[in-house]
């Protein structure tokens, strides 16, 4: 298989060590050094395109993959209010489309704990809930996509809680999400229910880039070929 990285930052650099540990070829590397001159040619070459870029340039390179006919998957965050617009685009350019706000099977394994957790919630309306979240240093949007995804699986399930806000709640109605940044954490999502009595908290920890790396190249592997728009739990329930 023929991988295009578009965005070979440190996530870019893990999943090239283990593409080729696995004998894939990778035919095109964007960075800094080359991210105003890569090509449309060069693309073409890829069977796939894996995109870990910034908010600001997301867009337009997914965009581009779908113009020349590669389906692309997709890490970066902080754009994802307009993702209907990508979703669009895709459907007219006929191109493949995957987005994960996080590609670690564990943490997609969280996100179904946390809808369950909070189906059972409901119903005890004692407990306040909040998120936390905490990144390294070189990560510039808080709260987090995780975070965002965890947070709209409760305001799903939790009736009293209508929407998510940064940091400390003013209203009832409101979702903290609480975001910290230090130096060298993979990243690490707790919820917190909280009441006079006691406080129940499940919490996902990663330790290293492996665990998103290694979900990135299974949903580029499953994405060959393949046209429409998907995430990671239409990949994880065709297994």
């Amino acid at each position: 298989m023929k991988i295009a990285l578009i965005g070979y930052g440190k996530m870019g650099k893990t999943i090239e060590q283990l593409a080729i540990e696995k004998g894939y070829e990778i035919v095109l590397k964007v960075d800094k050094s080359n991210a105003k001159t890569w090509t449309n040619e060069e693309l073409k070459q890829a069977d796939v395109a894996i995109e870990f870029t910034r908010p600001e340039s997301a867009i337009q390179n997914i965009t581009r993959c779908f113009e020349c006919g590669v389906p692309v998957i997709s890490g970066t965050t902080g754009w994802v209010e307009k993702i209907e617009e990508v979703n669009n685009s895709c459907q007219k350019l006929d191109g493949g489309f995957f987005y994960a706000s996080n590609f670690s099977v564990g943490v997609n394994l969280f996100f179904k704990l946390n809808k369950i957790l909070a189906k059972m919630m409901e119903a005890y309306d004692s407990y306040d809930i909040s998120l936390e979240e905490i990144h390294h240093t070189q990560k510039l949007d808080a709260p987090s996509g995780t975070a965002i995804t965890l947070a709209e699986g409760l305001l799903e399930k939790i009736s009293r809680k209508s929407e998510w806000v940064k940091e400390t709640a003013q209203q009832e109605n409101e979702l903290s999400i609480f975001s910290k940044r230090i130096e060298n954490v993979p990243g690490t999502h707790s919820i917190n229910y909280d009441s006079s009595i006691d406080s129940i908290e499940i919490k996902h920890t990663a330790h290293s880039r492996l665990g998103f790396a290694k979900g990135a190249l299974m949903a580029t592997e499953w994405m060959k070929n393949r046209k429409g728009i998907y995430g990671m739990e239409d990949m994880l329930s065709s297994e």
